[in-house]
């Protein structure tokens, strides 16, 4: 079948990301731009927010955890932002501290995927540029973290069929979806692809609970290959988190493609010492 990737790595931060960021500090109050926002973020998101804050004038607080890629922490530094390490590993446990401190702070709480504006502009709007740039396309192969790429994906693809990819260390959907109910919150682990680890968001699982056709699971090591995979094949550096739909693919895990498919390459951040470790293990 016909396979084409939606790059989405080549957008301005480094990820679809900036889309949502863009979208939903552009909605806000008079009050809320006054007060400023504060969200969480393993990366891409908190980058996008910090050059969406600096365009529109808003302040923005963006909390990250301690084992954050070192470009992902660089680049928000880079574009003068508010950035607060937190001493966890992972993210859900950072995004509680964030929340705290929003709500010590009178200060609106931005997620990065659980909020309605943030999947129509980071899904919704990927969705209708692949439509418009690939047709054809009956399968939708996306990377699920939080869910508000996917969710947002999925409303707008209804009747395609949705394959969701996840680290399967971190496999909030699946855990959700036999569960029957968002799971939010799971333990911390170890991975380079630290935008698919934690648990799924309450709205997005709502949203793709009736929407997922399968959930691929793949190891950290098909990760690390396939960001290898695209190198090779492809000349495009992408970071471990967007590779979870390559490897996917080319494991096999996504099962029988019935339809011509799009895959979504979500972002390239990634340091450069950890590409050492990837292309010189």
């Amino acid at each position: 079948m016909p396979v084409w990737l939606k790059l989405e790595s080549m957008q301005l931060t480094g990820s679809f990301k900036i889309r949502g960021a863009l979208f939903s500090l552009s909605r806000l109050s008079e009050a809320a731009r006054a007060a400023g926002v504060v969200t969480c973020s393993a990366g891409n998101h908190g980058k996008a927010v910090a050059y969406a804050a600096r365009k529109c004038e808003v302040r923005a607080t963006i909390c990250v955890p301690r084992s954050i890629d070192r470009a992902k922490y660089e680049g928000m530094l880079a574009l003068n932002a508010d950035v607060r390490v937190s001493a966890f590993d992972g993210y859900d446990d950072t995004e509680e501290w964030a929340r705290a401190m929003a709500r010590d702070e009178g200060r609106p709480f931005l997620s990065p995927f659980d909020d309605d504006a943030i999947m129509a502009a980071n899904g919704g709007t990927v969705a209708l540029e692949v439509f418009e740039d690939a047709p054809a396309a009956r399968v939708f192969i996306l990377p699920v973290g939080g869910g508000g790429l996917a969710a947002g994906f999925a409303f707008a693809a209804e009747g395609g069929l949705i394959i969701a990819c996840q680290h399967e260390l971190s496999p909030a959907l699946r855990l959700s979806l036999e569960a029957g109910r968002a799971v939010t919150k799971l333990p911390a682990v170890e991975t380079m692809a630290g935008g698919v680890e934690g648990g799924i968001g309450a709205l997005t699982f709502g949203v793709l609970a009736n929407r997922v056709g399968r959930v691929a699971l793949v190891s950290e090591q098909e990760i690390l290959n396939a960001v290898r995979w695209m190198i090779e094949h492809h000349q495009y550096l992408i970071e471990p988190t967007a590779a979870v739909t390559i490897a996917a693919c080319l494991s096999g895990r996504v099962g029988r493609i019935p339809d011509p498919a799009a895959v979504v390459v979500s972002g390239r951040n990634v340091s450069i010492g950890n590409a050492r470790k990837i292309l010189c293990p």
